[in-house]
């Protein structure tokens, strides 16, 4: 899936381009830039390119790097984005093609400075996505890439999830603003205001996902908190919450086991599986199943009508790739085991 292969250009700041069977084409309009009769195709993803045979045995190399963008015919190269950004090698991690694979997949979704869960069905950030994000782009040294945005961040909460305010949106903003700010940010005294709206006792709780995840919610505000260093009254529930075993940054000893997620939860929402993973030490293997590696599905506020530039099948199937949580879980489980 899908029938015909993709790949995405133009990480970070840069223009999003999406090259599909032939055709080069700009990914959030639609827009026709290039096309080529291709007799053969080899796309790169650990090295950011795309290589074609064209007719009369020509060929063209669709690449990027720190520069820019590029489009090499083997007459011209065309620079098609010359925003410069640096792109880390990963050569001191463990499995350097992989981690780059998946740096790919978290820049390519950001849009405009903004850090998307997936660039095509989703026009707005998710700060539980988002928070993921930045604590990759913590540790690679690139919070720049999206320090605009979180400057400018003044709702305590993104509503994405049919209007509700979410309290786990809380401590993902304090670890965002933490990044970039201190508590003088214009949105920290509001979100300090919203605490005690979902205080219950020494926790905080309320719907995330629809569902009340007290564990996973305190466990937010408390990292922070913390943080921020900021003062902390709150204690981690000692009950049972499917969502704490996702969160696996601190506090791993506040945990009431649970059954897990089912397998349709976890094929339909990888990045749970792979936060679970992580939390409890489990080994996951890679399997190398083209490009993009990561994706989500049956999400009930993602507009897969959008995923139809690529290819129709996403849209029949409700799934998009890639996707920024997705890759930011896997890409934070194999960083800490490097």
């Amino acid at each position: 899936m899908p029938l015909r292969p993709f790949y995405l250009l133009g990480m970070g700041r840069r223009t999003k381009l999406l090259y599909r069977g032939g055709e080069l084409l700009d990914a959030l309009t639609g827009a026709m830039l290039r096309s080529w009769e291709v007799v053969e195709e080899h796309i790169d993803p650990a090295e950011y390119r795309v290589s074609l045979e064209i007719a009369d045995g020509l060929r063209v190399v669709l690449s990027e790097d720190g520069d820019g963008v590029w489009l090499d015919d083997g007459t011209d190269r065309e620079c098609l984005d010359t925003i410069p950004m640096r792109l880390h090698r990963f050569e001191d991690r463990r499995n350097p093609a992989l981690m780059r694979r998946l740096y790919h997949e978290l820049l390519i979704n950001i849009v405009d400075g903004k850090p998307v869960p997936n660039l095509f069905v989703y026009p707005r950030p998710w700060y539980r996505d988002a928070a993921m994000v930045v604590l990759c782009l913590e540790r690679t040294g690139d919070i720049g890439l999206v320090a605009d945005w979180i400057a400018m961040l003044r709702d305590p909460f993104d509503r994405n999830n049919a209007g509700t305010p979410e309290p786990d949106n809380l401590g993902q903003l304090l670890t965002m603003i933490s990044c970039v700010s201190d508590q003088f940010h214009p949105l920290v005294a509001t979100i300090l205001r919203m605490v005690p709206d979902f205080r219950r006792g020494n926790h905080i709780t309320g719907l995330t996902d629809f569902g009340e995840h007290p564990v996973y919610q305190t466990k937010w505000l408390k990292y922070g908190l913390r943080r921020m260093r900021l003062d902390d009254p709150f204690e981690i529930p000692a009950v049972e919450d499917s969502y704490s075993a996702i969160f696996w940054m601190d506090y791993r000893d506040a945990h009431v086991e649970s059954p897990g997620f089912g397998p349709a939860t976890r094929r339909n929402y990888p990045y749970l599986a792979w936060a679970e993973a992580h939390f409890h030490h489990i080994p996951v293997v890679v399997e190398d199943s083209g490009y993009p590696l990561t994706w989500e599905a049956h999400a009930s506020q993602a507009n897969y009508s959008k995923m139809g530039i690529v290819a129709p099948e996403y849209v029949d199937r409700r799934r998009c790739e890639p996707h920024s949580w997705h890759a930011a879980e896997m890409f934070l489980y194999h960083w800490e085991r490097n």
